[in-house]
């Protein structure tokens, strides 16, 4: 069932399946929405779940943010909606960006029941000396164009270069979406993830060159209780590259 819930004025869309004992929230990850985690949500509801699948600020069916929005923001407003549902005893499963927000959210509430972390951000990348070269070259022509164009033209000019330099996310994101971006893809959750009390389960594709299996060992060593399981061949989506064998440690997880 597709919901919407205004929170401080943010609208949030989200859908509502099942009527199980139990509930797992699932956060998608950045450009995508609620819709890439329908496979998942299957699996959820054959476990008995009551499944809630939102669409995160500035993707699907919700609106964007009308700032800069960090990880914090993102999370902030997921107590907010949590607390809105008046939920309590629940799990939540995070891919990419959604494993963030799941990262920091689940250090600050002992009461989340499981989390599950698939191919998941949060462990800041390691930078070559070419991409801090580019950015502070970035950061000299930014003031340059300020001062020769103001303010809004320059803003205007730097998004396109923007589109042209930098991922695919980042290039088919908005100017609002490219400036949350680039604040959230450098945020690093390392020292919240020996906070985490609830059993953690970490899914990974092998192949993953978004989020490597280096960061899922990281993140085992340092979350309290976690576990990594990991699929050779599969990559960035690995509930989708391998369903059956990510559908099977899944069930096993959410039944144990």
């Amino acid at each position: 069932m597709d919901k919407d819930i205004s929170l401080d004025g943010q609208r949030l869309h989200y859908t509502d399946n099942g009527d199980g004992p139990r509930t797992i929230i699932l956060m998608h990850g950045w450009g995508c929405d609620h819709t890439t985690l329908a496979s998942v949500e299957r699996v959820a509801l054959g476990c008995g779940y009551r499944v809630i699948n939102v669409d995160f600020p500035g993707f699907g069916g919700s609106p964007e943010p009308v700032g800069v929005w960090g990880v914090e923001q993102y999370t902030s407003l997921m107590e907010r909606f949590v607390g809105e549902l008046g939920l309590s005893g629940f799990s939540l499963l995070g891919h990419s960006f959604g494993g963030r927000v799941g990262i920091l959210f689940t250090s600050r509430h002992p009461e989340v029941d499981r989390l599950v972390l698939v191919d998941a951000a949060g462990v800041k990348p390691r930078r070559k000396f070419r991409y801090y070269f580019k950015v502070y070259s970035f950061k000299l022509i930014k003031r340059f164009m300020y001062l020769v164009y103001g303010r809004d033209e320059a803003e205007r000019r730097l998004d396109v270069r923007r589109s042209k330099a930098g991922s695919s996310d980042y290039a088919s994101a908005s100017p609002m979406m490219r400036r949350i971006l680039s604040k959230v893809v450098n945020e690093d959750l390392c020292d919240r993830m020996p906070l985490i009390q609830a059993p953690t389960l970490l899914i990974w594709g092998e192949n993953d060159s978004a989020t490597p299996l280096a960061d899922a060992k990281k993140m085992e060593r340092l979350i309290p209780d976690a576990g990594l399981v990991s699929f050779p061949g599969c990559g960035h989506y690995s509930f989708l590259d391998n369903p059956r064998g990510f559908e099977a440690v899944l069930r096993s997880f959410l039944n144990n």
